[in-house]
């Protein structure tokens, strides 16, 4: 449902600018608003604004056009470099002279980069908390939101293409790399490693992460059954730690950690050579779901209809399946408490043991 409706008579565009100004995950979650762009305009032109620490998540997909960036790290060189650097940020999205600006995001910043690209068409979100008259004269049309608490995310992003007509029903999520990446990977993996399983313990919130010992488990059960599996985790240390008591409880030969030694687009190559993916709610997890990688997501208090992996091959498995969850707006992010010590091994031991042998 559109609020807003544009005058402008709607034109083909040749140039288009998407801005999605948040984390990991969520840049990931924009490429379905991509590729169902280019489905309908082949020929146009697609740029996406988005903050500079996420662009790894979109730097090897090639339906973008281009990649444009705020660098929040500019604030902390001063008051004078910081406006400097956003004011020919701001000069070259003008001069790309745009026929379409979607803004997905819901901060006033990207409103006003919206008005100030000066497109005729201009699409964002009547969020409730931006019931404004500036909100809405930074843009020419905006869609109801009214609807997005049944819808997943990847479902919200795409309502933003209402206005326009586009049929957004198959639009799958993408995540892209290189031959190079996966590259580096072949130089890190044995040469027996064949067939892997990569387990994915940690998330930056602890509270998403299961119990070391539990993991251990299900780890030791895949190197008894013959699989090799390769362990990452991001470069954080607290991630580290974990990684390092998971496998000190699980030593093999078949084990094998990468924990802190990729990229994320090492990771997606990785991820996608992998039999299986066993992980937490965290951006590897969309990955391996954006790549068609069967895996295994362990949920927890998380909103599972905004959240759950976006067309996967696999399994979901919630902890509040197993026993009582409290509400994921109720919990204190830096709580030492693991929800998901709900789930036995065992249940995720047979989700694989069914995985791996379809």
């Amino acid at each position: 449902m559109t609020l807003k409706t544009s005058s402008v008579k709607p034109t083909i565009p040749s140039r288009i600018l998407i801005i999605k100004l948040r984390h990991h995950g969520d840049m990931l979650l924009v490429t379905p608003v991509v590729h169902a762009l280019k489905e309908r305009y082949p020929d146009a032109e697609i740029d996406v604004l988005l903050y500079e620490e996420t662009r790894s998540m979109l730097s090897a997909y090639g339906e973008i056009h281009h990649i444009y960036a705020i660098d929040r790290r500019w604030k902390k060189q001063g008051v004078r470099f910081q406006i400097s650097q956003e004011w020919q940020l701001l000069s070259q999205l003008r001069q790309k002279r745009y026929d379409l600006v979607l803004n997905l995001a819901d901060q006033w910043r990207s409103a006003i980069i919206t008005r100030f690209t000066g497109a005729p068409q201009r699409i964002g979100f009547a969020f409730p908390k931006r019931n404004h008259p500036l909100w809405r004269a930074c843009h020419s049309d905006l869609v109801s939101t009214d609807n997005h608490d049944g819808l997943h995310t990847v479902e919200q992003n795409l309502s933003i293409l209402a206005p326009l007509g586009i049929d957004t029903r198959t639009a799958p999520a993408t995540m892209a790399y290189t031959p190079e990446d996966w590259q580096f990977c072949q130089s890190l993996l044995p040469e027996n490693a064949g067939r892997f399983v990569v387990v994915q313990p940690t998330s930056r919130w602890f509270f998403k992460c299961w119990r070391e010992e539990r993991m251990a488990e299900v780890i030791r059960a895949l190197t008894d059954a013959g699989h090799h599996v390769v362990i990452t985790s991001g470069p954080d240390e607290k991630e580290r730690r974990m990684v390092d008591a998971i496998l000190s409880a699980c030593q093999s030969d078949k084990t094998l950690t990468l924990a802190g030694r990729l990229t994320l687009r090492q990771l997606a190559a990785l991820i996608d050579h992998a039999s299986l993916f066993i992980g937490v709610d965290s951006v590897p997890m969309h990955m391996a779901a954006a790549l068609q990688t069967p895996l295994i997501a362990l949920f927890g208090p998380s909103k599972l209809m905004f959240w759950h992996p976006w067309q996967a091959k696999g399994e979901v498995i919630w902890a509040g399946d197993y026993g009582q969850l409290p509400d994921p707006d109720d919990i204190d992010t830096r709580t030492s408490e693991r929800y998901l010590d709900l789930i036995s091994a065992s249940v995720v031991i047979d989700a694989a043991k069914r995985l791996l042998h379809e």
